[in-house]
Protein backbone atom coordinates (compact mmCIF):
# COMPACT_ATOMS: atom_id res chain seq x y z
CA UNK A 1 0.00 0.00 0.00
CA UNK A 2 1.41 3.26 -1.29
CA UNK A 3 1.13 5.71 1.89
CA UNK A 4 3.20 8.26 0.52
CA UNK A 5 2.17 10.95 -2.01
CA UNK A 6 3.84 10.86 -4.99
CA UNK A 7 6.32 13.29 -6.91
CA UNK A 8 5.57 14.54 -10.04
CA UNK A 9 8.97 16.04 -11.57
CA UNK A 10 8.58 17.82 -14.78
CA UNK A 11 11.90 17.99 -17.03
CA UNK A 12 12.12 21.32 -18.63
CA UNK A 13 14.04 20.33 -22.12
CA UNK A 14 13.82 23.41 -23.83
CA UNK A 15 16.13 25.78 -25.03
CA UNK A 16 15.18 29.49 -23.53
CA UNK A 17 14.89 30.10 -19.65
CA UNK A 18 12.64 32.41 -20.08
CA UNK A 19 10.10 29.60 -21.92
CA UNK A 20 11.10 27.36 -19.43
CA UNK A 21 9.95 29.98 -16.39
CA UNK A 22 6.71 30.48 -17.75
CA UNK A 23 6.34 26.53 -18.37
CA UNK A 24 6.87 25.63 -14.61
CA UNK A 25 4.65 28.32 -13.45
CA UNK A 26 1.56 26.55 -15.43
CA UNK A 27 2.80 23.05 -14.53
CA UNK A 28 3.35 23.83 -10.79
CA UNK A 29 -0.51 25.23 -10.83
CA UNK A 30 -1.45 21.96 -12.15
CA UNK A 31 0.54 20.41 -9.40
CA UNK A 32 4.21 19.49 -10.42
CA UNK A 33 6.46 19.04 -7.51
CA UNK A 34 9.91 19.17 -8.49
CA UNK A 35 11.51 21.05 -11.04
CA UNK A 36 14.13 20.15 -13.82
CA UNK A 37 16.60 22.06 -15.53
CA UNK A 38 17.03 19.56 -18.38
CA UNK A 39 20.35 18.62 -20.08
CA UNK A 40 19.40 21.01 -23.55
CA UNK A 41 18.17 24.03 -21.05
CA UNK A 42 21.76 23.80 -19.10
CA UNK A 43 23.82 23.17 -22.50
CA UNK A 44 21.74 26.56 -23.90
CA UNK A 45 21.95 28.83 -20.17
CA UNK A 46 24.30 27.43 -18.11
CA UNK A 47 24.20 27.51 -14.72
CA UNK A 48 21.93 30.64 -15.07
CA UNK A 49 18.87 28.30 -15.10
CA UNK A 50 19.53 26.68 -12.65
CA UNK A 51 19.99 30.07 -10.36
CA UNK A 52 16.86 32.02 -12.20
CA UNK A 53 14.36 28.81 -11.31
CA UNK A 54 15.76 28.30 -8.29
CA UNK A 55 15.25 31.99 -7.23
CA UNK A 56 11.44 31.66 -8.81
CA UNK A 57 10.55 28.40 -7.20
CA UNK A 58 12.82 28.96 -3.98
CA UNK A 59 9.85 26.54 -1.90
CA UNK A 60 10.26 23.53 -4.88
CA UNK A 61 13.21 20.99 -5.63
CA UNK A 62 15.25 21.81 -8.11
CA UNK A 63 17.14 19.54 -10.55
CA UNK A 64 20.45 19.65 -12.42
CA UNK A 65 20.08 17.50 -15.27
CA UNK A 66 24.13 17.53 -15.82
CA UNK A 67 24.06 14.40 -16.65
CA UNK A 68 27.68 13.85 -14.85
CA UNK A 69 29.99 11.90 -16.60
CA UNK A 70 33.37 13.16 -15.57
CA UNK A 71 34.60 15.33 -12.81
CA UNK A 72 32.07 14.03 -10.20
CA UNK A 73 32.89 16.39 -7.24
CA UNK A 74 33.59 19.66 -9.66
CA UNK A 75 30.18 19.70 -11.37
CA UNK A 76 27.79 18.66 -8.17
CA UNK A 77 29.48 21.40 -6.72
CA UNK A 78 28.66 23.99 -9.46
CA UNK A 79 25.08 22.78 -9.71
CA UNK A 80 25.10 23.17 -5.89
CA UNK A 81 26.16 26.20 -5.57
CA UNK A 82 23.45 27.45 -8.07
CA UNK A 83 20.59 26.43 -5.86
CA UNK A 84 20.26 22.69 -6.94
CA UNK A 85 18.58 20.57 -4.28
CA UNK A 86 19.35 17.26 -6.80
CA UNK A 87 22.36 16.47 -9.31
CA UNK A 88 21.83 14.04 -11.73
CA UNK A 89 24.86 12.05 -12.73
CA UNK A 90 24.68 9.33 -15.55
CA UNK A 91 24.38 6.04 -14.11
CA UNK A 92 27.08 4.60 -16.83
CA UNK A 93 30.08 6.53 -15.26
CA UNK A 94 32.92 5.57 -13.50
CA UNK A 95 32.97 4.33 -10.03
CA UNK A 96 35.58 6.59 -9.12
CA UNK A 97 32.88 9.52 -10.81
CA UNK A 98 29.68 8.40 -8.82
CA UNK A 99 32.20 8.46 -5.43
CA UNK A 100 33.31 11.86 -6.58
CA UNK A 101 30.11 13.22 -6.87
CA UNK A 102 28.89 11.21 -3.30
CA UNK A 103 31.52 13.49 -1.12
CA UNK A 104 30.79 16.59 -3.03
CA UNK A 105 27.01 16.12 -2.44
CA UNK A 106 28.11 15.44 1.00
CA UNK A 107 29.67 18.60 1.38
CA UNK A 108 27.50 20.63 -0.22
CA UNK A 109 24.03 19.71 0.98
CA UNK A 110 22.63 18.21 -2.13
CA UNK A 111 21.49 14.48 -3.54
CA UNK A 112 22.33 12.74 -6.35
CA UNK A 113 19.88 10.75 -8.75
CA UNK A 114 21.57 8.49 -11.39
CA UNK A 115 20.22 8.34 -14.39
CA UNK A 116 20.25 4.79 -16.14
CA UNK A 117 19.95 5.41 -19.66
CA UNK A 118 21.84 3.33 -21.76
CA UNK A 119 22.82 1.26 -18.77
CA UNK A 120 23.65 -2.14 -20.10
CA UNK A 121 22.72 -4.41 -17.06
CA UNK A 122 20.24 -2.13 -15.48
CA UNK A 123 19.70 -4.26 -12.53
CA UNK A 124 23.17 -5.49 -11.58
CA UNK A 125 23.86 -2.26 -11.70
CA UNK A 126 21.12 -0.40 -9.93
CA UNK A 127 22.53 -2.46 -7.03
CA UNK A 128 25.79 -0.88 -7.40
CA UNK A 129 24.46 1.97 -7.11
CA UNK A 130 22.86 2.03 -3.84
CA UNK A 131 26.07 0.54 -2.20
CA UNK A 132 27.81 3.83 -3.41
CA UNK A 133 25.49 6.00 -2.41
CA UNK A 134 23.35 7.61 -4.87
CA UNK A 135 20.19 8.69 -3.16
CA UNK A 136 17.78 8.31 -6.01
CA UNK A 137 17.61 5.86 -9.09
CA UNK A 138 16.16 7.17 -12.40
CA UNK A 139 14.95 4.19 -14.65
CA UNK A 140 15.30 6.41 -17.78
CA UNK A 141 14.39 5.50 -21.47
CA UNK A 142 15.72 8.16 -23.90
CA UNK A 143 13.86 10.55 -26.54
CA UNK A 144 15.30 8.50 -29.52
CA UNK A 145 14.41 5.05 -27.78
CA UNK A 146 10.68 5.85 -26.91
CA UNK A 147 10.64 6.36 -30.61
CA UNK A 148 11.48 2.81 -31.55
CA UNK A 149 9.12 1.77 -29.25
CA UNK A 150 10.96 0.75 -25.44
CA UNK A 151 9.05 1.40 -22.71
CA UNK A 152 11.18 2.13 -19.19
CA UNK A 153 8.18 0.44 -17.42
CA UNK A 154 9.86 -2.97 -18.64
CA UNK A 155 13.33 -2.20 -16.82
CA UNK A 156 11.63 -0.74 -13.86
CA UNK A 157 9.69 -3.46 -12.57
CA UNK A 158 12.61 -5.67 -12.65
CA UNK A 159 14.66 -2.98 -10.61
CA UNK A 160 12.30 -1.82 -7.86
CA UNK A 161 12.43 -5.84 -6.08
CA UNK A 162 16.21 -5.36 -5.92
CA UNK A 163 17.27 -1.61 -4.39
CA UNK A 164 15.43 -0.10 -1.61
CA UNK A 165 16.77 3.42 -2.38
CA UNK A 166 13.68 6.10 -3.93
CA UNK A 167 13.31 5.13 -7.60
CA UNK A 168 12.54 7.74 -10.60
CA UNK A 169 10.80 6.35 -13.80
CA UNK A 170 11.61 8.74 -16.95
CA UNK A 171 10.52 8.26 -20.87
CA UNK A 172 6.86 9.23 -22.75
CA UNK A 173 5.20 9.22 -19.72
CA UNK A 174 1.49 10.35 -19.81
CA UNK A 175 -1.02 10.20 -17.02
CA UNK A 176 -1.85 6.36 -17.75
CA UNK A 177 1.47 4.74 -17.65
CA UNK A 178 2.75 7.23 -14.82
CA UNK A 179 0.18 5.97 -12.24
CA UNK A 180 1.31 2.21 -13.93
CA UNK A 181 4.74 3.26 -12.45
CA UNK A 182 3.13 4.17 -9.35
CA UNK A 183 1.55 1.36 -8.78
CA UNK A 184 5.20 -1.04 -10.05
CA UNK A 185 6.88 1.06 -6.30
CA UNK A 186 7.92 4.15 -8.20
CA UNK A 187 8.39 7.22 -5.90
CA UNK A 188 9.07 9.93 -8.23
CA UNK A 189 7.17 10.34 -11.89
CA UNK A 190 9.15 12.37 -14.44
CA UNK A 191 7.52 14.37 -17.37
CA UNK A 192 8.66 16.31 -20.43
CA UNK A 193 7.06 16.70 -23.71
CA UNK A 194 3.41 15.14 -22.53
CA UNK A 195 3.93 18.57 -19.66
CA UNK A 196 6.08 20.85 -21.54
CA UNK A 197 4.84 20.32 -25.11
CA UNK A 198 0.87 21.15 -23.99
CA UNK A 199 -0.81 23.60 -25.49
CA UNK A 200 -2.25 23.85 -21.67
CA UNK A 201 0.72 23.33 -19.23
CA UNK A 202 -1.81 23.33 -16.45
CA UNK A 203 -4.29 20.92 -17.25
CA UNK A 204 -1.78 18.86 -18.57
CA UNK A 205 0.23 18.38 -15.65
CA UNK A 206 -3.46 18.36 -13.58
CA UNK A 207 -3.93 15.08 -15.41
CA UNK A 208 -0.91 13.21 -14.63
CA UNK A 209 -1.73 14.41 -10.97
CA UNK A 210 -4.90 13.35 -10.75
CA UNK A 211 -3.89 9.78 -12.21
CA UNK A 212 -0.82 8.99 -10.27
CA UNK A 213 -3.05 10.39 -6.80
CA UNK A 214 -5.81 8.41 -7.98
CA UNK A 215 -3.58 5.38 -8.93
CA UNK A 216 -6.26 5.49 -11.92
CA UNK A 217 -5.75 2.61 -14.29
CA UNK A 218 -6.93 1.87 -17.78
CA UNK A 219 -6.87 -1.44 -19.18
CA UNK A 220 -2.78 -2.28 -19.82
CA UNK A 221 -3.55 -4.33 -22.75
CA UNK A 222 -1.28 -2.39 -25.42
CA UNK A 223 -3.21 -1.48 -28.74
CA UNK A 224 -1.28 -3.44 -32.19
CA UNK A 225 1.56 -1.78 -33.31
CA UNK A 226 -0.54 -1.13 -36.66
CA UNK A 227 -3.72 -0.03 -34.71
CA UNK A 228 -1.40 2.77 -32.79
CA UNK A 229 0.77 3.74 -36.00
CA UNK A 230 -2.50 4.65 -37.89
CA UNK A 231 -3.89 6.58 -35.35
CA UNK A 232 -1.19 8.81 -34.63
CA UNK A 233 -0.76 9.42 -38.46
CA UNK A 234 -4.34 10.54 -37.97
CA UNK A 235 -4.04 12.71 -35.32
CA UNK A 236 -1.09 14.90 -37.20
CA UNK A 237 -0.48 16.72 -40.23
CA UNK A 238 1.62 16.23 -43.13
CA UNK A 239 3.97 18.98 -42.21
CA UNK A 240 4.15 17.43 -38.89
CA UNK A 241 5.40 13.72 -40.79
CA UNK A 242 7.87 15.43 -42.79
CA UNK A 243 9.01 17.92 -40.46
CA UNK A 244 9.89 14.31 -38.19
CA UNK A 245 11.74 13.00 -41.22
CA UNK A 246 13.91 15.75 -41.07
CA UNK A 247 11.98 17.62 -43.63
CA UNK A 248 12.09 15.24 -46.38
CA UNK A 249 8.94 12.62 -47.39
CA UNK A 250 6.46 14.78 -49.71
CA UNK A 251 5.68 13.50 -52.94
CA UNK A 252 6.22 16.93 -55.90
CA UNK A 253 3.51 17.79 -57.78
CA UNK A 254 0.60 15.24 -55.86
CA UNK A 255 -2.24 17.33 -55.05
CA UNK A 256 -5.87 16.62 -53.31
CA UNK A 257 -8.66 16.26 -55.45
CA UNK A 258 -11.03 16.04 -53.11
CA UNK A 259 -10.66 18.97 -50.13
CA UNK A 260 -10.95 18.84 -46.83
CA UNK A 261 -9.84 14.92 -47.31
CA UNK A 262 -8.09 12.85 -44.62
CA UNK A 263 -5.79 9.58 -46.42
CA UNK A 264 -3.97 6.96 -44.28
CA UNK A 265 -3.21 3.83 -45.30
CA UNK A 266 -0.80 1.08 -46.43
CA UNK A 267 0.90 1.24 -50.28
CA UNK A 268 -0.38 -1.28 -52.81
CA UNK A 269 1.15 0.12 -55.86
CA UNK A 270 0.66 0.12 -59.46
CA UNK A 271 3.20 0.45 -62.46
CA UNK A 272 1.14 1.42 -65.50
CA UNK A 273 2.08 3.32 -69.08
CA UNK A 274 -0.02 6.15 -70.76
CA UNK A 275 -3.60 5.80 -69.21
CA UNK A 276 -3.33 2.39 -69.47
CA UNK A 277 -6.30 1.52 -66.43
CA UNK A 278 -6.37 -1.91 -66.72
CA UNK A 279 -3.76 -2.57 -63.34
CA UNK A 280 -5.48 0.48 -61.52
CA UNK A 281 -8.41 -1.14 -61.42
CA UNK A 282 -7.21 -4.69 -60.96
CA UNK A 283 -5.36 -3.06 -57.82
CA UNK A 284 -8.86 -2.73 -56.22
CA UNK A 285 -9.26 -6.18 -56.14
CA UNK A 286 -6.18 -6.77 -54.42
CA UNK A 287 -6.13 -4.33 -52.08
CA UNK A 288 -7.58 -4.61 -48.42
CA UNK A 289 -9.41 -2.17 -46.21
CA UNK A 290 -7.53 0.38 -45.40
CA UNK A 291 -4.85 0.28 -47.88
CA UNK A 292 -4.11 3.17 -50.51
CA UNK A 293 -3.56 2.57 -54.37
CA UNK A 294 -0.72 4.19 -55.33
CA UNK A 295 -0.31 4.64 -59.05
CA UNK A 296 2.69 5.67 -61.13
CA UNK A 297 0.70 6.78 -64.86
CA UNK A 298 3.34 7.92 -67.22
CA UNK A 299 1.53 10.23 -68.37
CA UNK A 300 -0.33 13.50 -66.27
CA UNK A 301 -2.56 13.90 -69.99
CA UNK A 302 -4.22 11.01 -69.77
CA UNK A 303 -6.44 9.57 -66.89
CA UNK A 304 -6.05 5.62 -66.15
CA UNK A 305 -8.60 6.52 -63.20
CA UNK A 306 -12.44 7.97 -62.78
CA UNK A 307 -15.40 7.79 -61.04
CA UNK A 308 -16.56 4.29 -61.74
CA UNK A 309 -12.88 2.97 -59.85
CA UNK A 310 -13.65 5.94 -57.24
CA UNK A 311 -17.04 4.06 -56.66
CA UNK A 312 -15.19 0.32 -56.46
CA UNK A 313 -12.84 1.62 -54.02
CA UNK A 314 -15.57 2.36 -51.53
CA UNK A 315 -17.06 -0.79 -51.54
CA UNK A 316 -13.82 -2.40 -50.78
CA UNK A 317 -13.04 0.34 -48.23
CA UNK A 318 -10.06 1.27 -49.61
CA UNK A 319 -8.45 4.42 -47.88
CA UNK A 320 -7.60 6.76 -50.80
CA UNK A 321 -5.64 6.69 -54.34
CA UNK A 322 -2.59 8.38 -55.10
CA UNK A 323 -2.02 8.77 -59.19
CA UNK A 324 1.54 10.36 -60.27
CA UNK A 325 -0.86 11.17 -63.42
CA UNK A 326 -3.94 12.49 -63.90
CA UNK A 327 -7.76 12.03 -62.88
CA UNK A 328 -10.68 12.45 -64.80
CA UNK A 329 -14.91 12.78 -63.66
CA UNK A 330 -13.70 14.94 -60.92
CA UNK A 331 -16.97 16.01 -60.27
CA UNK A 332 -17.91 12.62 -59.14
CA UNK A 333 -15.18 11.89 -57.53
CA UNK A 334 -15.59 15.18 -55.26
CA UNK A 335 -19.05 13.67 -54.90
CA UNK A 336 -17.70 10.43 -54.24
CA UNK A 337 -15.82 11.51 -51.24
CA UNK A 338 -13.02 9.11 -50.88
CA UNK A 339 -9.47 10.99 -50.95
CA UNK A 340 -7.76 10.67 -54.51
CA UNK A 341 -4.71 12.65 -55.11
CA UNK A 342 -2.95 13.61 -58.28
CA UNK A 343 -1.06 15.60 -60.58
CA UNK A 344 -4.28 17.62 -62.61
CA UNK A 345 -7.56 16.28 -63.72
CA UNK A 346 -8.48 15.85 -67.88
CA UNK A 347 -11.80 14.63 -69.99
CA UNK A 348 -10.11 11.67 -71.53
CA UNK A 349 -8.94 7.90 -70.43
CA UNK A 350 -6.64 5.40 -72.13
CA UNK A 351 -7.65 2.14 -72.95
CA UNK A 352 -6.97 -1.45 -70.65
CA UNK A 353 -4.05 -2.97 -72.30
CA UNK A 354 -3.06 -4.42 -69.28
CA UNK A 355 1.00 -3.79 -69.05
CA UNK A 356 2.65 -2.98 -65.88
CA UNK A 357 2.78 -4.64 -62.63
CA UNK A 358 0.92 -4.40 -59.28
CA UNK A 359 2.90 -4.15 -55.88
CA UNK A 360 6.44 -3.82 -57.48
CA UNK A 361 8.71 -1.29 -56.44
CA UNK A 362 7.59 2.14 -58.13
CA UNK A 363 8.11 5.82 -58.26
CA UNK A 364 5.56 8.43 -57.23
CA UNK A 365 5.79 11.54 -57.26
CA UNK A 366 9.55 11.70 -57.30
CA UNK A 367 9.41 9.39 -54.46
CA UNK A 368 10.03 5.65 -54.30
CA UNK A 369 7.53 3.81 -53.01
CA UNK A 370 7.75 -0.17 -51.94
CA UNK A 371 4.31 -1.96 -51.33
CA UNK A 372 3.49 -1.90 -47.11
CA UNK A 373 4.71 1.63 -46.96
CA UNK A 374 3.02 4.28 -45.05
CA UNK A 375 0.91 6.91 -47.57
CA UNK A 376 -0.49 9.79 -45.39
CA UNK A 377 -2.68 12.60 -47.38
CA UNK A 378 -4.01 15.93 -46.85
CA UNK A 379 -4.77 19.35 -48.25
CA UNK A 380 -0.79 20.22 -47.90
CA UNK A 381 -0.11 17.10 -49.87
CA UNK A 382 1.11 13.40 -49.36
CA UNK A 383 4.09 12.05 -47.67
CA UNK A 384 5.45 8.55 -47.73
CA UNK A 385 6.83 7.05 -44.18
CA UNK A 386 9.40 3.61 -45.33
CA UNK A 387 7.49 0.68 -43.23
CA UNK A 388 10.45 0.19 -41.97
CA UNK A 389 10.63 3.37 -39.41
CA UNK A 390 6.88 4.29 -39.24
CA UNK A 391 6.62 3.44 -35.41
CA UNK A 392 9.27 5.85 -34.79
CA UNK A 393 7.91 8.26 -37.45
CA UNK A 394 4.47 8.36 -36.41
CA UNK A 395 5.63 9.26 -32.71
CA UNK A 396 8.21 11.96 -33.50
CA UNK A 397 5.65 13.53 -35.74
CA UNK A 398 2.83 13.15 -32.89
CA UNK A 399 5.82 14.94 -30.47
CA UNK A 400 5.98 17.56 -33.72
CA UNK A 401 2.78 18.22 -33.21
CA UNK A 402 2.80 18.85 -29.36
CA UNK A 403 5.58 21.36 -29.55
CA UNK A 404 3.82 23.48 -32.20
CA UNK A 405 0.57 23.05 -30.40
CA UNK A 406 2.85 24.60 -27.52
CA UNK A 407 4.35 27.23 -29.77
CA UNK A 408 0.74 28.29 -31.29
CA UNK A 409 -0.91 28.77 -27.67
CA UNK A 410 2.88 31.49 -26.84
CA UNK A 411 2.36 33.41 -29.89
CA UNK A 412 -2.06 33.69 -29.08
CA UNK A 413 -1.16 35.31 -25.91
CA UNK A 414 0.59 37.77 -27.70
CA UNK A 415 4.03 37.05 -28.71
CA UNK A 416 5.58 36.45 -32.15
CA UNK A 417 7.32 33.48 -33.94
CA UNK A 418 11.06 34.81 -33.30
CA UNK A 419 10.49 35.49 -29.74
CA UNK A 420 8.99 32.51 -28.91
CA UNK A 421 12.48 30.32 -30.85
CA UNK A 422 14.58 33.04 -29.74
CA UNK A 423 15.71 32.92 -33.51
CA UNK A 424 18.49 35.68 -33.08
CA UNK A 425 20.56 33.92 -30.41
CA UNK A 426 20.37 30.75 -32.45
CA UNK A 427 21.29 32.08 -35.83
CA UNK A 428 24.77 31.27 -36.98
CA UNK A 429 27.24 33.79 -36.50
Amino acid sequence: MITIKPIIQVALDILEIERAVQIAKEAVMGGVDWIEAGTPLIKSEGMKAVRILKKTFPDHTIIADLKVVDTGAVEVEMAAKAGADIVMVLANADDATIQEAVLSAHKYGVRLMADMINVNEPVKRAQELERLGIDYINVHTGIDQQMRGKDPIEVLEAIVRVVNVPLAVAGGLDAHNASVAIQAGVNIVIVGGNIINSDHVENAARSIRQGVDALSMISADRISTKSEMKKLFSEVSTPNISDAMHRKGAMKDIHSMVKGSKMVGTAVTVQTFEGDWAKSVEAIDVAEAGDVIVIYNGSKHIAPWGGLATLSCLNKEIAGIVIDGAVRDIEEIQKLGLPVFASNNVPNAGDPKGFGEINAQIKCGGLEVNPGDYIIGDDNGVVVVPKEQAYEISRRAKEVEKSEKRIYAEIKNGSTLSKVLNLKKWEKH
